[in-house]
């Protein structure tokens, strides 16, 4: 399998890119930045360097061109600020979608968050309000499009080393931390399972082994 994973250096990605690479699979990571091929290339990842808020999706389609699976992994990061959440967290999401349908690529995941909805309720900073509205509306954008999407709502992350026990289900869960460890694996299972095609899942820590919680949302659906 050959993915491509956009925010290619992000904590959740460079998991996921060590256990594709792992068992064998091909990895291209889309990052911002030169400076952070190194820590790809050390993986096994091809890294390219791609600016997602301003490259043409015509371009981008040239990076993503044979793959069997895109992912989206990129973030604007805290204390960038109301509109970088709009050009990061949409923006960015929707330019990729754009670049798949372009290169002929079906399969899409996208990892978003829990607690859409709560998205302006009174005291929480407007920033991250802004981010909020801003996953909700890539999960939008998506789910218009003619590709074999899956989204994953992670509730909110750590960085405790992962013990492969989950919580999987359609919306929605109780919130719930989950390490980053997990989500990572939770996403392979996904890439293993085109069939969550369509599928909103949410993710926290739970009982059950990832790729068990993926065939069981699959039996359930």
């Amino acid at each position: 399998m050959h993915v491509v994973i956009a925010g290619g250096h992000g904590k959740i990605a460079l998991r996921l890119e060590r256990l594709l690479v792992a068992r064998g699979d091909s990895v291209t990571g889309l990052i911002r930045r030169a400076e952070q091929a190194f820590d790809l290339e050390a993986l096994g990842t091809r890294p390219v360097v791609c600016d997602l808020e301003t490259i043409p999706a015509e371009d981008l389609a040239g990076h993503l061109r044979g793959a069997d699976a895109v992912v989206f992994a990129a973030g604007a990061g805290p204390a960038s600020g109301s509109g970088r959440k709009d050009s990061v967290d949409r923006g960015a999401a929707a330019l990729l979608a754009d670049g798949a349908e372009l290169a002929g690529i079906r399969r899409y995941l996208m990892i978003s968050t829990m607690g859409l909805d709560r998205a302006g309720v009174p005291g929480m900073d407007e920033e991250f309000s802004a981010y909020l509205r801003a996953k909700a509306a890539a999960e939008d954008d998506l789910r218009a499009r003619a590709l074999d999407w899956t989204v994953l709502r992670p509730g909110p992350l750590t960085d405790d080393a992962g013990t492969g026990l989950v919580r999987l289900a359609q919306p929605p869960l109780p919130l719930g931390s989950v390490p980053r460890d997990d989500v990572a694996h939770v996403l392979l299972a996904l890439l293993d399972a085109p069939e969550s095609a369509g599928l909103t899942l949410e993710l926290t820590s739970g009982a059950v082994f990832a790729a068990d919680a993926v065939r069981d949302v699959l039996v359930a659906r």
